[in-house]
């Protein structure tokens, strides 16, 4: 597959921040103070069936107001992903893009533009490698090749 051109021009990115993810799967999961929407684009929930050999409606409810996504995830009764297991992910390698961005978010900013902000609520902010530009094109890449397989 030929990689997707990135203009970095359609994003800003935030300077000097640090990342390291601890496997907290705080991320994966309601905390006292937040409940989780983990939202699915419909080629995701077609993957992530395709791969645990489940109906969508096993791991996901449709949910048309949240456009241009197509599905929430289900989660357990504790309030957690019920892809999770042991604080892992089982299906990680085809994670939705949501997941893949977190504790990072991408904000339209209107004019066919883009912003990358994080969250502090994430223990793995503030730790680790310095995020640089190249992670910022991959994950960006990432974004305009779901858009488009979603036909958006």
């Amino acid at each position: 597959m030929t990689p997707i051109p990135v203009d970095s021009r359609k994003f800003t990115f935030p300077q000097d921040i640090h990342f390291e993810c601890n496997r907290c799967a705080l991320c994966c999961r309601d905390t006292e103070t937040k409940r989780r929407m983990i939202l699915l684009l419909k080629s995701e929930a077609e993957r992530i069936s395709q791969i645990t050999s489940k109906k969508i409606s096993e791991f996901a409810h449709r949910k048309e107001s949240v456009k241009p996504y197509a599905f929430i995830m289900r989660k357990t009764s504790d309030g957690k992903c019920v892809l999770l297991s042991n604080n892992l992910c089982t299906i990680y390698g085809a994670r939705p893009l949501i997941c893949r961005f977190y504790p990072l978010k991408l904000d339209f900013q209107g004019t066919k533009k883009y912003a990358f902000n994080y969250t502090n609520e994430c223990p793995g902010i503030g730790k680790g490698p310095q995020l640089e530009k190249e992670f910022f094109n991959k994950l960006y890449a990432k974004f305009v090749e779901m858009m488009r397989q979603n036909g958006l």
